[in-house]
């Protein structure tokens, strides 16, 4: 028997159904804008990412990349915390990595394990760093960890150029700046041949189902659900609070170190300035979709990396950039972060007052 006043569809799933309908609706006013026809775009993109083998293969290498970087974003947010550097501490992790690659000589597994163990560490400390401002200095770690992401971009740019390549001379003048090419034993396997699908996928997924066991199932991670939710609340609890806010730092900024690890040893086997296209923003955004919910970074990683794999084939054979995509996505988060129920309560609230004027001005 349905409750009294227990609306028959939840709002998640309205809130859901309308962002979808406003987002194709956009889609399509912005690509007929274009010339081109919304269904023909579609189907390119649904060729671009699933057409193939190779095809698919591509849509699980950017599935990759943005499910880990979503699960870094997704254990700070869920937490409370607003940890914003998440490429920083990508970029840090990618060169520790291809250093780690190129410069020891290991086993297969080992070295492997040795360059994302790196790449982690390297992430974690990163992270440390505004966690520990905020703490100790009371600096905003919204506005340190984003200005935490120039630095380090800078400082990994400046490391390559100068240390790793030895100088503007040495490098040529070359605008793509980069490291040796990591060993044969510190590379990931390819998933299939010709493509740079690899066995990182299994690395992100069992990344996320941790992140999923750990808050559904243990203590620690209810505590910091709790944080996330009332910081104040939860201190009053009995929960640490600033060593859980110090955890979380660390661990999202594992994740996303480790993320820059599986980019280099899974992908482009070598750390290369600005590598990272837009990543940790990706991963911001799959996580807000997801309303910081693993299982559902898992599944908005697939729809963004289809839609990134897609996107490249749409743009080669329509005369629609792939920028065009990238606008729809951010849309859609847009329409997501509206409260629709808000809205409605409002509207009704204007309609009982418009009615009740009229009854007053009859009167």
């Amino acid at each position: 028997m349905i409750e009294k006043n227990k609306p028959l569809i939840p709002p998640v799933v309205t809130q859901y159904v309308v962002s979808l309908l406003m987002t194709f609706a956009s889609a399509c006013i912005l690509i007929l804008a274009q010339g081109e026809s919304p269904f023909g775009a579609m189907k390119q993109i649904a060729i671009g990412a699933f057409g193939s083998l190779a095809n698919f293969a591509t849509t699980i290498r950017w599935m990759t990349s943005c499910l880990m970087a979503g699960i870094a974003a997704m254990v700070a947010f869920k937490s409370g915390a607003r940890n914003m550097g998440i490429e920083g501490q990508l970029y840090f992790g990618a060169l520790a990595a291809a250093v780690a690659g190129y410069s020891v000589q290991l086993p297969h597994i080992p070295h492997i394990l040795f360059c994302l163990s790196v790449a982690a560490l390297a992430g974690a400390l990163y992270g440390a760093v505004p966690a520990l401002l905020q703490l100790y200095f009371n600096v905003s770690e919204l506005i340190s960890s984003l200005m935490l992401n120039f630095v380090a971009v800078l400082i990994t740019d400046y490391l390559t150029v100068w240390i790793i390549m030895g100088g503007l001379q040495a490098a040529n003048g070359s605008a793509s700046s980069t490291t040796p090419q990591i060993e044969r034993s510190a590379q990931l396997a390819t998933l299939v041949k010709g493509t740079t699908a690899s066995t990182g996928i299994f690395i992100a997924l069992a990344v996320a189902a941790l992140a999923w066991f750990v808050f559904r199932f243990t203590i620690k991670g209810f505590e910091l659900t709790q944080m996330g939710r009332n910081r104040r609340f939860a201190r009053q609890g009995g929960v640490n609070v600033t060593g859980s806010f110090l955890l979380v730092f660390l661990v999202s900024g594992l994740i996303a170190g480790l993320s820059g690890g599986v980019e280099v040893s899974g992908s482009y086997h070598r750390f290369t300035s600005n590598f990272s296209k837009n990543i940790s923003w990706d991963g911001i955004m799959i996580t807000r979709v997801a309303g910081n919910n693993p299982v559902g970074v898992v599944l908005v990683s697939f729809i963004w990396g289809a839609l990134k794999a897609g996107a490249m084939h749409m743009e080669r054979t329509t005369s629609l950039n792939r920028l065009t995509v990238n606008i729809i996505q951010m849309l859609f988060v847009l329409f997501v972060s509206i409260n629709y129920q808000w809205l409605l309560d409002r509207l009704s609230l204007c309609r009982a007052a418009w009615r009740k004027k009229e009854v007053e001005v009859k009167a």
